[in-house]
């Protein structure tokens, strides 16, 4: 194997798994969003859980189908992470729920 093909390998690995830690990232979102009460994303001023549940499983497939650097997968990225970071906590919290934190 020269140099290029090395490269071109590492590339490959490199963009496979972080395909494959969106995607599982994408469906912890999907089924963290699936067991929450539909009250509490409009009540901290959120889509409604129908629409977070479709839009996260529509990010999931499109991570897994279309790899996270296409840019479907980029947007899928972009809409699990949203999630992750702004509705889950909010979500959690009115609900009373503690991730990673000391009560």
């Amino acid at each position: 194997m020269d140099l290029v093909g090395f490269l071109a390998y590492g590339q490959s690995m490199i963009l496979l798994l972080l395909t494959v830690i969106a995607g599982v990232a994408s469906a912890v979102a999907l089924v963290h969003a699936a067991l929450q009460r539909p009250d509490a994303f409009p009540a901290v001023d959120r889509q409604s859980k129908v629409i977070w549940v479709s839009i996260l499983a529509a990010a999931t497939l499109f991570i897994w189908f279309f790899g996270a650097v296409g840019i479907l997968g980029i947007i899928g990225v972009v809409a699990m992470l949203v999630y992750l970071v702004d509705v889950r906590p909010r979500v959690d919290a009115i609900q009373g729920k503690r991730w990673f934190r000391k009560a």
